[in-house]
């Protein structure tokens, strides 16, 4: 637990959305419930992309009932790192002591925020991971091919990348400010590979990363948005932006 303190930390935890009607509310109502369990001054931001289901509409509604509820509508469905950029925009100008973020399908476990949050709140890491790759870390209901395709995955993510974090590609992370505004201000990828890119911008320009484990679970409802496509582009992606961060440490 936090030490007690007259101000309470502030914890920002942004959720990207598209066409989660379903895990919405139940995730917010979740991640809050964690936060208030630490005393912590913990707030949800969702990131919606203009969900055809109506999530952004849903969570607008809540937002207008529960001040620790925000909703970031933006006007179109253009990649996961830029709705990333601009939720983790405004958790800075908002003044976070640490910023999260997870998937809102329930993939990451609430229960499993607050360590993450926890470690970076008490300066033990800059970028805290929930790590599927560590011992102690796995995932739930996957078939055997899924995951030896994701482990090879990761195993390409670090030789790319030159970076030691087993699971960099996870999106369930905790940041410090500082070193989220590495990422944000040096990321160049709109899609899923602003996982991998941001928290190799945080550890070459020198922020600890901390890999804690998770298990990763299967969505509870709605549709996965990854594919087999996706993944491929994204894994000869990360050449390109190896490439093009060439002049850094």
């Amino acid at each position: 637990m936090t030490a007690p303190s007259s101000v309470p930390p502030v914890v920002r935890v942004v959720i990207p959305t598209y066409d989660e009607a379903d895990n919405a509310l139940p995730m917010c109502d979740a991640v809050l419930a964690q936060l208030s369990a630490h005393g912590w001054d913990g707030h949800v931001l969702i990131v919606d992309d203009n969900s055809p289901d109506g999530t952004g509409e849903i969570v607008a509604g809540a937002a207008a009932r529960n001040p620790r509820i925000g909703v970031l509508r933006r006007t179109g469905k253009d990649g996961l790192g830029v709705a990333y950029r601009d939720g983790f925009r405004r958790a800075l100008r908002e003044g976070a002591d640490a910023v999260c973020q997870m998937d809102c399908d329930f993939s990451h476990r609430p229960e499993d925020l607050a360590a993450l949050a926890q470690l970076v709140l008490d300066g033990r890491a800059d970028v805290a991971i929930g790590s599927r790759y560590v011992p102690g870390g796995g995932t739930s209901d996957w078939s055997r091919i899924r995951l030896v395709l994701s482990r090879i995955g990761a195993a390409w993510c670090r030789m790319v990348l030159g970076v030691r974090v087993r699971d960099i590609s996870g999106g369930f992370k905790a940041w410090a400010p500082a070193a989220l505004t590495v990422a944000v201000d040096q990321a160049h990828s709109a899609g899923f590979a602003f996982q991998a890119e941001a928290t190799f911008l945080a550890s070459r320009a020198g922020y600890r990363a901390v890999e804690v484990p998770i298990t990763f679970q299967e969505r509870a409802a709605g549709e996965s948005k990854m594919s087999p496509r996706i993944t491929i582009e994204g894994a000869w992606r990360l050449v390109a932006l190896r490439w093009a961060h060439r002049g850094g440490r």
